[in-house]
């Protein structure tokens, strides 16, 4: 099984130019990356993304932290487009399991993405709320809680095999930290990882040799030094 990598961003630019890349299946989402993008109004530049995404995957996160503003915001967020996926985060501000949205969700059938996980408990706690046709993303923070101290992959391959019962739901490594990262998630049978614009641009670039990274560390060493002229 291939591993889809999925660009983790917002900028309009940046879509727009990695949309054209073959190795980028999809697109992830969060308030975050869109207020840092520079948006103004959240739907509006959500459909801005959508439409310069090009059919490929898109997930667009709710950020009401009750059901009924939650509901309210994922069935507006899911009108914007056949390919997107609303984004829920697994639980609220005050930890409380994000399940009857899940559910509710799920139940119509609409494509959704379940964001902030980092266990396989939560993984086995969402894939008991969901319809099991339904298509789920289940998105598990590597990169975080290895920020941590803490391996994620044990919660990751647990995961990945709780869901193997559930034929549209994938698990998503998320918050890569490293090119490499998407080599672990191949290995463990990922489904889908989620890498910035700098990370994935790294993978494309995959298999210099020892010698070559050898030679072009040390050249690079040597024209900096020039560059700022330096003696001793």
């Amino acid at each position: 099984m291939s591993t889809k990598i999925f660009c983790d961003i917002a900028d309009i630019k940046i879509i727009k130019k990695f949309t054209k890349k073959k190795i980028v299946k999809g697109f992830t989402t969060n308030p975050s990356l869109i207020r840092k993008a520079g948006a103004k109004n959240y739907l509006d530049y959500c459909r801005k993304i959508v439409h310069t995404s090009k059919n490929k995957p898109v997930s667009l996160e709710v950020f009401a932290d009750n059901y009924n503003d939650m509901k309210k915001q994922a069935l507006v967020i899911d009108n914007l487009g056949k390919n997107v996926y609303v984004k829920i985060p697994v639980c609220n501000s005050k930890g409380v399991f994000s399940g009857k949205i899940i559910n509710f969700l799920s139940k119509k059938n609409i494509k959704i993405n379940i964001t902030a996980v980092y266990t396989a408990k939560q993984t086995k706690n969402i894939l008991s709320v969901i319809n099991k046709q339904s298509d789920v993303i289940i998105s598990i923070f590597a990169g975080r809680a290895s920020d941590a101290g803490k391996d994620p992959l044990p919660e990751l391959i647990k995961s990945i095999s709780f869901a193997k019962k559930f034929k549209n739901v994938k698990i998503l490594w998320a918050s890569v930290r490293e090119p490499y990262n998407y080599l672990h998630a191949k290995k463990i049978g990922c489904h889908v990882i989620t890498v910035p614009p700098k990370i994935i641009e790294k993978i494309e670039n995959f298999g210099k040799s020892y010698s070559k990274l050898t030679l072009d560390t040390v050249k690079t060493f040597l024209v900096d030094s020039e560059k700022s002229k330096f003696k001793i």
